[in-house]
């Protein structure tokens, strides 16, 4: 009998990726990478995981590959850890006959200007917006909603590429970045522009058509939005929980989503909440490990028994609170050490102390989830225990990054 196999499209540098070859591990699959560089994710030689080289941006040798695979294995699913492939796998699943979402949402949802379009047909609470294809377009925009408005591409996610502009200056200047040949597109140059919406944000994890949990998000300074610290779940009234929820789900319902995991960003305004963001995947480390530590619920795990065919088990069998801090560089520069990393980890409640980079890699800032260098998770009975336990291992870490050589001291 052929071994059942879970072929992964693309990895994740940043941990999920290898969360997603254990669990399939575990679950007794053989998880085999395809990709356009395996070297890209080290963790694939470290354990030892089947990869295999191909055109990851074109679906036509996925497909090729993906059916000679079938002649040596039982195929039994496919999935990613990357939005960028999250419309490609659906594709694979459809040609294959296999289960996955459907393409065509996960199309639409990928587009935010698309997104928007069938939100805000819906009903569901959106910031204003409107697309622009040009400088021209952006002022246009901009001066019908009003300033601050926040401007970022229509296709894309980390928060790269996304700016608040307060004034017509930074308009100016965001616009000219976005267009002027620095930021990478993945498709064709759009921007969307769109109304900031202030309040608190919060992340809702969903698994099919069940919230899983709500959870705050932390911010670094404007203009910019890099991700700080992220708490499961939630300090929510029931009342607010409970909108929350709502319009959680009514995304689901008018984005032809359901099946499998999203990801829903929603501010609380004045107005109460409106959705800013709508990802049909899982969210991004740490947030699955921080799932498992508050509820015991391994969102991962589920994920591949639903794109396998079977039957996903959602009980929860802890009741806790994770806390986590992103780790960023104040400056720039040649990570030369990073010092405390033991202690922090060896801190009562602290789960995971995680580096994505090594000493000596060079620290530029991106303003966007980039700037990240790593992160540390802490769980407690309470949320105020958490943080203080993660606030404890974080002023253990100590980085030290020294001044970019000049030219005349390079060798």
């Amino acid at each position: 009998m052929a071994r059942r196999a879970l072929i992964m499209i693309e990895g994740h540098p940043r941990g999920s990726g290898l969360l997603y070859l254990r669990a399939a591990e575990r679950l007794g699959l053989h998880p085999i990478v395809l990709s356009a560089d395996p070297a890209q994710y080290d963790y694939i030689a470290a354990e030892g995981v089947e990869a295999i080289r191909v055109n990851t941006d074109s679906l036509d040798p996925l497909i090729r590959e993906c059916s000679r695979l079938g002649g040596i294995y039982d195929i039994a699913g496919i999935t990613c850890a990357s939005e960028k492939f999250c419309a490609t796998v659906a594709k694979l699943c459809r040609y294959f006959d296999l289960p996955g979402p459907d393409p065509a949402s996960i199309e639409r949802c990928r587009d935010k200007f698309t997104q928007r379009q069938l939100l805000a047909k819906a009903g569901v609470p959106v910031p204003a917006y409107r697309v622009a294809a040009n400088s021209t377009d952006v002022e246009i925009a901009a001066a019908e909603i009003g300033l601050p408005v926040i401007l970022k591409p229509a296709v894309g996610s980390g928060s790269r590429g996304v700016r608040l502009c307060r004034n017509v200056d930074e308009l100016a200047e965001h616009t000219t970045y976005l267009l002027g040949g620095k930021h990478v597109w993945q498709y064709s140059p759009r921007i969307l522009v769109e109304e900031f919406a202030q309040g608190p944000l919060y992340g809702a994890e969903i698994m099919g058509k069940e919230v899983i949990g709500i959870s705050p998000a932390d911010f670094g300074p404007p203009p910019h939005f890099v991700l700080r610290g992220l708490t499961f779940p939630a300090l929510l009234t029931n009342d607010e929980h409970e909108r929350i929820a709502d319009v959680s789900l009514s995304c689901l319902r008018a984005l032809g989503l359901g099946w499998g995991p999203a990801n829903i960003e929603v501010r609380w305004t004045k107005l109460g909440p409106v959705v800013i963001e709508v990802n049909p995947r899982l969210a991004g480390t740490p947030t699955p490990q921080m799932v498992e530590l508050a509820c015991g619920l391994d969102l991962i795990t589920e994920h591949i028994k639903l794109a396998i065919g079977e039957e996903s088990n959602l009980r929860r069998s802890r009741s806790q609170t994770a806390a986590a801090r992103f780790l960023i560089p104040d400056r720039e520069g040649i990570l030369d050490c990073i010092g405390g990393y033991s202690q922090a980890a060896a801190l009562t409640g602290v789960a995971e102390v995680k580096f994505y980079v090594e000493p000596k890699a060079p620290i530029v800032r991106k303003d966007n989830i980039e700037d990240c260098i790593g992160h540390v998770i802490a769980a407690s009975s309470s949320c105020a225990q958490a943080k203080v336990i993660l606030q404890r291992a974080v002023d253990l870490i100590d980085l030290s990054i020294m001044p970019f050589p000049t030219f005349g001291e390079q060798e």
